[in-house]
This record gives C-alpha cells, sequence and structure tokens, in this order.
C-alpha cells in the first residue's frame, strides 16, 4: 500500500509523463519566433504490421515514379496526393526483435519487448528538440478499443525521452480536451478545468513544503516531483495566456467525446485534437499510434467484429478487413494534409513545412522478424525529401537509417541514430542519411 509521500511521488511522475514534459525544469517552453523554420512532422503508427504489398503499386520492383501507377485498394484514399507520397520498402528492425511488437525500439531503432523500459530517446523526441519551440514539444495521443482507451487512458509504449523514460499518450479525449483547451471553455469541461487546476497547485504547493523536511539527499529526488507538478501547471497557464489564439482552433465538442458509439468515435476526435495542436501551434511534433504499440485494437465503427491479437494473424493483401483498416488510415493522413493545406505559411501553406511518416509499430507483419519494414511519407519537409516516388532498398540499412535522415533534414546530421559501432558494423551497411530520400 502507497504511503502518502509514495502517492505524491507516483502522481507527480504521471502528470509529467502524461504531458510528454520531463521532469527537470530547465527545458522551458515557448512559442516560435518570427525568425524559426516552420517545420512540423507527424508520425503515424499502426499496430499489427505494414505488410508491403498494400502499398506498393501492382508490378512495381524497382524505383520509380508513382506518376502513372494506380495505388493499391488500402492506400486509395492517398491516389489525389501521390504527387507528395513516397514509398519505402527494404529498410530492416532486426536488431529491433519487433514480434508482436518492437514497443519504443519501433521509434528508437532498439531492441524493444512487452514491458521493457526504452533504452534511449526515440527520434520523435529528438526531433521535437531540434524543431522550434512550441507551447507543447511534443504530443502523444493513443487509439484502442474503447474498453483500453476508458480503463487506461494514458499508456507509454512508443516514445521515450531518455533510458527509462518513457511519454505517455492520450487515448482519453475528454482528458485531452480539457488539456489543451479547458481554459477557453465554458460549462463542465470550464469547471472540471478549474478544479483540477486547483488541485494541481494544491499539490505542488503542499509538496515543496513537505519536502524541506526531508534530508537532503531525498530533497533532490522529490525535488523532481515537484518539478513535474510546476511543468503542468506552468504549461496550463501558457495555453491560458493565448486562449484568444486557442479559440480559433478548438474543435467542437458534440456527443462523440461523451457518449461514443463506436471506438472509432474518439479515434476521430483524438485525430481532431491532435490536427489542432498542430494548426494552432501548440505543438509541431504530433505522434498517433493506432493500436497504442501493442497487440489490440478494434475498429468496430468500421464494421469490422473481430480485434485485437487475431487481426495480426490475418494475411493483409486482399483481406477486406484489412482494407478497411488501411482506408481509414489514410483517410486520416488526407484529414492531416487538407488541415494543413488550409492554413498558410510564408509563400505556401503549412503542409509545405510539414512532413508524415507512417508505418507500424510491427515492420510488415505480425510475428515478423523486422526483416522488411516498409514506411511512407507523405510531404517533402520544406523541400528536403523527394515525392511522387517509390524507392526498392537491398533491405541492408535499419530503420535507423532513416530516422538520420529525419535528422539530416531537420538541420542535424547523424552517422547511426541510436547506434553504436559495433551495432552499425553488423546491422547496417552504410552510415549517415539514406541519399535516396532526399531532394
Amino acid at each position: 500500500m502507497l504511503n502518502r509521500r509514495q502517492m505524491m511521488q507516483t502522481l507527480a511522475a504521471g502528470a509529467g509523463a502524461a504531458f510528454g514534459l520531463p521532469l527537470l525544469p530547465e527545458r522551458l517552453l515557448a512559442m516560435p519566433t518570427s525568425k524559426d523554420t516552420p517545420k512540423r512532422i507527424v508520425f503515424f503508427m499502426q499496430n499489427q504490421g505494414f505488410d508491403p504489398a498494400t502499398c506498393i503499386p501492382e508490378g512495381m520492383k524497382r524505383s520509380g515514379s508513382l506518376a502513372k501507377v494506380k495505388l493499391p485498394e488500402p492506400i486509395s484514399p492517398l491516389e489525389p496526393y501521390k504527387d507528395r507520397l513516397h514509398i519505402i520498402n527494404g529498410l530492416h528492425g532486426i536488431h529491433t526483435s519487433p514480434s508482436h511488437s518492437a514497443f519504443f525500439g519501433a521509434l528508437g531503432g532498439y531492441r524493444g519487448s512487452d514491458g521493457v523500459p526504452p533504452s534511449a530517446s526515440t527520434i520523435d523526441y529528438e526531433l521535437s528538440k531540434i524543431l522550434p519551440q512550441t507551447l507543447l514539444p511534443h504530443l502523444c495521443i493513443g487509439m484502442d478499443s474503447i474498453e483500453n482507451m476508458r480503463t487506461k487512458p494514458t499508456i507509454a509504449t512508443l516514445s521515450a525521452s531518455g533510458a527509462g523514460q518513457p511519454i505517455f499518450m492520450h487515448s482519453n479525449p475528454n482528458h485531452l480536451y480539457q488539456m489543451l483547451y479547458g481554459g477557453i471553455s465554458t460549462g463542465d469541461i470550464r469547471r472540471q478545468h478549474e478544479a483540477r487546476s486547483n488541485i494541481f497547485n494544491q499539490i505542488e504547493q503542499l509538496a515543496a513544503a513537505k519536502g524541506n523536511a526531508l534530508p537532503t539527499a531525498d530533497q533532490q529526488r522529490y525535488g523532481q516531483f515537484v518539478d513535474g507538478f510546476k511543468e503542468v501547471n506552468g504549461l496550463r497557464d501558457r495555453l491560458d495566456s493565448v486562449a484568444g489564439h486557442l479559440s480559433k482552433f478548438a474543435p467542437k465538442v458534440d456527443g462523440r467525446y461523451t457518449s461514443p458509439e463506436h471506438e472509432t468515435d474518439w479515434h476521430d476526435v483524438l485525430l481532431d485534437l491532435g490536427i489542432s495542436s498542430l494548426t494552432s501551434g501548440i505543438t509541431n511534433t504530433l505522434t498517433i499510434g493506432s493500436g497504442r504499440g501493442e497487440i489490440f485494437g478494434a475498429w468496430k465503427g468500421l464494421g469490422i467484429e473481430q480485434q485485437g491479437h487475431n487481426l495480426g494473424h490475418m494475411e493483409q493483401p486482399g483481406n477486406p478487413i484489412w482494407i478497411k483498416i488501411r482506408q481509414y488510415n489514410s483517410r486520416m493522413l488526407v484529414r492531416i494534409i487538407e488541415a494543413l493545406e488550409s492554413i498558410p505559411e510564408g509563400s505556401g501553406t503549412m503542409m509545405d513545412h510539414t512532413l508524415i511518416v507512417y508505418t507500424s509499430n510491427n515492420a510488415d507483419k505480425q510475428h515478423t522478424s523486422g526483416a522488411n519494414w516498409p514506411v511512407m511519407l507523405l510531404g517533402n519537409f520544406d523541400g528536403a525529401f523527394k515525392t511522387g516516388c517509390f524507392t526498392q532498398l537491398d533491405g541492408k540499412r535499419p530503420i535507423n537509417s532513416l530516422y538520420a535522415t529525419l535528422l539530416e533534414a531537420a538541420g542535424v546530421p547523424c552517422e547511426h541514430f541510436n547506434m553504436n559501432e559495433k551495432l552499425a558494423r553488423k546491422f547496417d551497411s552504410g552510415s549517415g542519411p539514406l541519399q535516396e530520400l532526399l531532394a
């Protein structure tokens, strides 16, 4: 049974982690300045694998243009946007031991497993540090069955800020809405926001006062938990300070939030909140976990009764169930593109400075060795990436090389992301970015 001190520590850690914030105070959040390049990135991770046959146009065996080919049925909603699409086949993730899922290793490029903490930071977090700073540098949202999202509204399986430092993803849209837009809301949402704010303020003050009575050695450790509450309370204050701006982007709350018929109602409004966090400038790094990096997941709203692990044991090519799921994903990607395209930025739109990375935390399939890890890119990240094409690689470079390429495009050269020399010699035939992808 937890005593009072243990309860404080657990709550503070969960509060800071659930917002994707470090517990240490030196990293302050700020709105981007006019001199910053307005780049942003979205990672969309689908569980159960991404079979290459569901994304590579029929007959394409070699690298080439997508202009005169038809996209496969599972990703057909992307047909109008294939000039912005780059399909990549032939990366590997053998060293991550994905099997049911690589978990943190999918975005970290290292060995991952169920219940195993991250051994290093993940690429989404690293990019959030490099890109122009925002009020909330990194937002993670997770989609699952309605039961799982209700009983575990936050879960950490995909993103991390360092070794043993997972970043939690939000799965209850009511909680996330309250966090992002509670300060500009009315009625019950506003009252809940204020009540939660008062509780967090009181806990921060109480924790700080009680911490002074601890031995010197404990004060430093305890101070990290106090700083966790400061970060959460500070984020709330910063969001409240730009309430007028945020009110232009806040999604409309409807019955899907409080009375969802299917889990896809929550999936849809979670995506709305993720999109609004990008278009409003709250964040520039968004990670979406469909299936939340695990072996579960449900899509009853699409007319699919099967759910969870069983979906991973189905062949994806030509399977009507997986066609529905992948098309649903593709329509979500289109919603992101259309929202960002609608907002002018610089000489173009927000989408011109954005990159969407779509793949799976499971490489190509359930129970995989990770020998092939297909990826789709949408957008060119301010002209950094080639688009409208298919690239077939030789299977000798790991997903880490893709992440090194993303860092290169963001302005930070990287030879081997999260790989020491020994691992690189064994699992990577080259070094640095994948030149085949760069414009």
